[in-house]
């Protein structure tokens, strides 16, 4: 089965990304296009002062002779200096590469390694520091600027002397085939496989988005607070789209100030992966419940799940609505507000949302817009719309691109978005593209509607001992979504039945605890309390609940220490590196198949 749509937008080979600052600046000189954070507010920034530092800096990379096409790598956080660096590689027709901002010595290595960067913006001492261990294997390597030592200022200082025409021309050698970016991919199996993007790739995508997702991002006053990483695909796409969109950005780079900052810049929209939501409401709950308000928030939560499913039947009777509206305003105002009360609408992506979870959000007045893209796809390929949704899914096709299903169930896609090649892997980009359609890896199906749904990882797939093929992608996220668990890993290939690997989340333990009187508890010795494994297993049961016998959990084990992108168990996109959690506990696997079959 497949579904392919129609471009909206008439594909063109002419332009760069570094149109679409200039194009604003003209059109639109005095719109605020960013917000910068400025102490405890923020000050504005007009696309004219924008595509002005944009251009400073660009000329500033080529007074300090970078050619066209050369490798520029960015390692830092989430900031403005980040977009600007951006913008202004492309001005100057280079090639940015980025880097995670957490990214380890041989990480950082290997990229500069394998892009040939021939110079880097990086952000802190810190990164300079594994920079400079790094550095000696990469002679390549010219020139390395850090933002906090007023890097870019110096560099925009060189091109003092660079004209405009000078600048301009260098933009006239390139056109949208030319590549715009080399992302490297998260590496869950390997080493990491640069995946080069073309300006096309954004451009074609991001206008057939602009189109499609119009009431989202052209409303009125329409902005979003940027904080997942830049390295990321999915954000830096959502970059590209507010630029052509015109919606204002705001950039947050510590995930634990992000609160406060939703409070002060008020977003229309976010972007999060699904373990965002999931703390948002895993942290009410509990909240609530130390504030002995438990029951009315469980009320209050399944009133909003009642009301959001009541939408796709014709719309909620006159009780509901009632009572929804005394909710409003005991609950749901609240949450909204500790949002910056204009959210209106999320975009999620990286992993399933869940159904429950989506109706909660859209019952409470926030409608979670879930879809599904890879770094390959330049991020969405399909999404869920303002007038097309179906909660549970991650939508129909983009404009511009296409879903197959192979008789194997693996998703294909092609359009606009769908990358040039690997850098460097010419068998793995003909591996990956097979008849003008790219495998995905991801296994799926698509509804008689053109809705598409991910069902969990071809190679993730387990075959029990029994025969049985297992995805366990959604016993995973039905297990996290549990307040007191943070990651899971179900095993069980080759294997007489299903378990499950899990850890506890440290950051909920205080309120979680004091909720069900283990407050003098430590959280070293959280696993070994019946209470906390009675939780667990009415999770399990719970998960269990979306599987057939053969494929549920009959075991776990509760893990000390948790998986993190620190300790290397999960990549800088949050997904499990599965080979090396089976391999270094290996022995926790063992005990949980030793005794007798549950």
């Amino acid at each position: 089965m497949e579904r392919v749509v129609a471009p909206l937008v008439t594909p063109t080979r002419e332009g760069t990304l570094s149109d679409l600052a200039e194009r604003d600046a003209r059109e639109h000189p005095d719109r605020v296009a960013f917000a910068r954070r400025d102490g405890a507010g923020w000050s504005d920034v007009t696309s004219a002062q924008f595509h002005g530092e944009v251009r400073a800096l660009a000329k500033g990379f080529v007074a300090a002779g970078l050619e066209v096409g050369d490798r520029v790598a960015i390692m830092s956080k989430t900031r403005y200096e980040w977009t600007l660096a951006d913008f202004a590689a492309w001005t100057a027709g280079l090639v940015p590469v980025p880097i995670y901002e957490t990214s380890s010595v041989e990480q950082v290595k290997w990229i500069l390694e394998d892009s040939g960067a021939a110079a880097i913006v990086l952000e802190t001492t810190a990164h300079a520091a594994i920079l400079a261990e790094a550095r000696e294997d990469l002679p390549g390597l010219r020139d390395v600027w850090q933002v906090d030592s007023g890097g870019l200022d110096e560099v925009a200082m060189l091109g003092s002397d660079i004209t405009d025409e000078q600048l301009d021309s260098r933009r006239e050698r390139l056109d949208r085939d030319s590549i715009a970016t080399i992302i490297y991919t998260s590496g869950t199996t390997g080493r990491p496989k640069g995946c080069q993007l073309t300006h096309q790739n954004f451009m074609g995508l991001t206008e057939n988005t602009v189109e499609r997702l119009a009431e989202v991002v052209r409303a009125q006053d329409a902005s979003t607070l940027l904080f997942l990483p830049l390295a990321h695909v999915f954000a830096r796409f959502i970059e590209v789209l507010c630029v052509a969109a015109g919606a204002r950005m705001g950039h947050s780079s510590d995930i634990k100030n992000l609160m406060a900052d939703f409070a002060s810049f008020r977003p229309t929209f976010i972007l999060a992966v699904p373990r965002v939501f999931e703390k948002v409401y895993n942290s009410a709950e509990q909240n609530t419940t130390a504030e002995g308000k438990g029951k009315i928030f469980a009320v209050a939560a399944d009133t909003a799940i009642a009301y959001s499913e009541a939408l796709d039947r014709g719309g909620p009777g006159v009780a509901l609505r009632a009572r929804h509206a005394v909710f409003d305003r005991l609950v749901y105002g609240k949450l909204r507000a500790a949002m910056g009360g204009k959210v209106q609408y999320a975009v999620s992506g990286g992993a399933p949302l869940g159904p429950r979870l989506g109706h909660f959000f859209r019952g409470i007045g926030l409608t979670i817009l879930e879809g599904y893209g890879l770094t390959e796809t330049t991020a969405p390929a399909t999404v869920n719309t303002p007038d097309l949704i179906k909660i549970g899914t991650v939508g129909p096709p983009l404009p511009g691109a296409g879903v197959r299903i192979a008789d194997d169930g693996e998703v294909l896609l092609k359009g606009v978005g769908v990358f040039a090649s690997y850098r460097g892997e010419e068998q793995a980009t003909v591996d990956a593209m097979q008849d003008g359609w790219f495998h995905t890896g991801d296994l799926g199906s698509l509804d008689e509607d053109g809705f598409l749904r991910i069902t969990g990882r071809k190679k993730e797939l387990l075959v029990t001992a029994g025969g049985k093929n297992v995805a366990p992608a959604a016993l995973e996220d039905g297990l996290r979504a549990h307040p007191l668990i943070s990651q899971c890993m179900v095993v069980g290939d080759q294997k007489p039945f299903i378990a499950a690997l899990i850890t506890l989340d440290e950051e909920m333990w205080p309120t979680w605890s004091k909720n069900h009187g283990l407050e003098d508890v430590p959280f070293d010795l959280a696993r070994t309390q019946e209470a906390v494994h009675e939780q667990v297993q009415q999770a399990v049961d719970q998960a269990n609940k979306a599987v057939s016998r053969a494929e549920s959990i009959r075991t776990f084990r509760i893990l000390a220490g948790d998986f993190t992108e620190e300790n290397g168990y999960l990549t800088p996109s949050l997904k499990l590196k599965r080979s090396v959690v089976m391999k270094d506990f290996a022995k926790d696997v063992e005990q949980l198949y030793a005794g007798p079959k549950p």
